[in-house]
């Protein structure tokens, strides 16, 4: 993408400036990498341009370090290692075909994989799975499955983890001198899925295992390095309706939030299957958490503080509700037409979302106070993510999922839509990303600050409506004047009809393309017949209509009773249709 320069603008409260935290933001697209930087000015803001780390085509995949001093990603060659903060090269891993790659909690260690892959004349692939330090390799595995591909480590780095069929293989010390060297191993017939908790020691290991014949599926917690034996399991939760589950540790590591998915909703009431939410706590109790209305599970997020948590479920519209870690409903956001919620990762402050196939509404709430701050209107949006600081919001309309206004847009939480960047001709956006820093780097933001000015219009302000024009007269020349503009879009948004409460704005864009027609090519409508015309149309296509059934019962063909019934009203339609032609 090419980088330009803008302007954020400062946050006012009482007349106070408030200057804005430094943040930084990528793009991914079809030019390569663009970094931008806000920079402080006494006056506000400014997005300025900081370089382009690639302008390679084929940039399939970019990842920040988790405290945000390392950037890397894969142009199609090689893995590319820089400091994010002076952009210089710091690694140069050559993994030409690498489709994902991800930092160690502390930056030390960078992984690759790539497509597992046996080439002629092996009988087994190479390792596709890698792990890099200092330029040099690690570790190699073979990694075959997509799903669960990355090891997982504790926090302070000194315990690794990765998945084996029916066994989490441990790695003590956090360098792994080789593949072959296993610290421990943890036995689970059948396990398909395990996740480490984040926090400080001891590490708590979440694993699951499916249901085979008619047996529940179970998760369990375990405690590092106490695996086996009596009292070895901290907790277990049984269900039967899970075919596949997704681990939500909470920032302390103290509970975990099971999501249960089955691919078949046995009661036809969803396409995407069911969903049920169970809260599980270390100590050993857990909860299946009670959610009032029936349909999916669109959204499921913890507060970084790991004292509540929000979920988005239900069928359209969705209702939002607060839960504490007893999950006992604390608040509830109402219904609306709503799939997201994203906390700020300081935790004052909730957004709640509807995108995909919704309008691209947001609610930034006051987490302290539950007071809605703004609803500002992202439309397209497949992409949103909080900044660093808890006071911005990127939305992002990424192809290929969306290659309608493909760009991206950052909006302060109340609700000013600041920076608006489209993708240039024949360029595509592909990701957007902040650039992550360390939790507790930024102060939480004030909810009840006032906004800072806006310094970018939206899109459906800065463009006008056009006349529809029928693909097959564009270009066309119009003898009879200029093309009639389009109507004015009614005052209170869209106009229903009376009856129905369906919408008439696909009536109105026929009707503005019938008119461009006649003007165009400089033909006048044939007005439709007199009222009178068309009774005595309708009228005869009865009366055939009734020596069509005539004959049918000739045939000897066993007649219906409204056919008998229409047969009956011959004379009638005879006699009215003699009168109308007669006067």
């Amino acid at each position: 993408l090419i980088a330009r320069g803008y302007c954020l603008g400062m946050a006012v409260s009482d007349k106070t400036v408030v200057p804005m935290p430094k943040v930084d933001l990528v793009t991914r697209g079809s030019h390569g990498i663009s970094f931008f930087q806000s920079g402080g000015a006494p006056e506000g803001h400014e997005f300025v341009d900081r370089g382009a780390p690639s302008t390679s085509v084929d940039c399939r995949v970019i990842a920040f370090s988790p405290d945000g001093t390392q950037l890397a990603w894969c142009d199609g060659k090689s893995v590319h290692v820089i400091d994010a903060t002076t952009l210089e090269q710091q690694q140069t891993i050559p993994k030409s075909k690498t489709r994902h790659i991800q930092f160690s909690p502390l930056g030390t260690y960078v992984v690759t994989w790539e497509p597992y892959a046996i080439l002629q004349g092996q009988s087994v692939g190479d390792p596709n799975l890698e792990i890099w330090t200092g330029g040099e390799k690690a570790a190699e595995f073979i990694q075959k499955l997509q799903h669960n591909w990355c090891p997982q480590w504790s926090e302070d780095e000194q315990l690794c983890a990765r998945n084996v069929t029916n066994e989490v293989h441990f790695f003590d010390g956090g360098l792994l001198p080789g593949a072959s060297v296993v610290s421990r191993k943890l036995q689970v017939e059948n396990l398909t899925t395990f996740a480490l908790s984040p926090g400080k020691s001891p590490c708590r290991i979440a694993c699951y295992v499916p249901g085979t014949k008619g047996a529940p599926s179970f998760v369990r917690l375990y405690e590092y390095p106490r695996l086996e034996g009596a009292g070895s399991i901290l907790a277990n939760k049984s269900f039967y309706r899970a075919d596949s589950v997704t681990f939500l540790w909470n920032r302390k590591g103290s509970g975990l939030l099971v999501l249960t998915n089955t691919e078949v909703d046995k009661t036809g009431g969803s396409y995407y299957g069911e969903q049920g939410l169970h809260y599980l706590s270390v100590r050993g109790d857990g909860n299946m958490v009670p959610l009032q209305k029936k349909g999916p599970i669109y959204s499921v997020e913890w507060n970084p503080d790991s004292e509540d948590f929000c979920v988005v479920y239900g069928f359209m519209p969705s209702v939002a509700t607060l839960f504490n870690c007893k999950c006992e409903p604390v608040f509830e956001f109402g219904t609306a037409h709503r799939n997201c919620v994203n906390y700020n990762p300081q935790g004052n402050i909730i957004c709640l979302s509807g995108f995909g196939n919704l309008k691209g509404s947001m609610e930034f709430w006051d987490r302290s106070r539950l007071k809605l701050i703004s609803n500002p209107v992202a439309p397209n949006t497949t992409q949103l993510e909080w900044s660093p600081d808890g006071i911005y919001v990127a939305t992002a309309t990424n192809a290929p999922r969306l290659r309608v206004d493909n760009g991206w847009k950052v909006w302060h939480f109340t609700g000013s839509l600041l920076f608006s960047q489209e993708a240039g001709p024949k360029q595509e956006l592909w990701e957007v990303k902040w650039r992550p820093a360390l939790a507790g780097t930024y102060p939480p933001p004030d909810p009840t600050q006032g906004p800072p000015p806006s310094r970018a219009q939206h899109k459906s302000e800065a463009k006008q409506t056009a006349a529809y024009v029928p693909p097959a007269l564009r270009g066309k020349t119009r003898p009879k004047g200029d093309v009639p503009p389009a109507k004015a879009p009614h005052p209170k948004g869209k106009r229903r009809d009376q009856g129905t409460g369906r919408s008439n704005d696909r009536s109105a864009e026929q009707g503005d393309a019938v008119a461009t027609a006649k003007c165009i090519v400089g033909e006048e409508a044939k007005e439709g017949g007199s009222e009178k015309e068309k009774k005595v149309k309708q009228l005869r296509k009865k009366l055939k209509q009734i020596e069509q059934i005539k004959q049918q019962q000739a045939e000897g063909k066993v007649l219906e009773v409204n056919q008998v019934e229409k047969i009956g009203l011959e004379q009638a339609f005879l006699e009215e249709l003699r009168t109308l032609e007669l006067s």
